[in-house]
């Protein structure tokens, strides 16, 4: 899974910002339950590299939600 900028998320659309935010929700899961269960994980760094991009997602999320509002008057 690779890092995704702020800037590559942007140029996704809604339905891709959905659907990868699904997936890296999904593999945080599996990430999860590796370390939970003491399975060797290839690559610890990896929980928290997936939970910063998780955490990109929503903010651009709310960003671009806050610009819209501001665009339409606030309605």
């Amino acid at each position: 899974m690779a890092i995704l900028r702020a800037a590559e998320i942007r140029k996704m659309s809604v339905k891709d910002r959905a659907d990868k935010l699904l997936e890296l929700r999904k593999e945080l899961i599996k990430l999860k339950t590796q370390r939970a269960t003491g399975t060797a994980m290839q690559s610890p760094g990896k929980i928290r590299v997936i939970k910063r991009t998780i955490a990109r997602f929503h903010t651009l999320a709310g960003s671009s939600a806050s610009a819209t509002q501001k665009t339409t008057g606030g309605k």
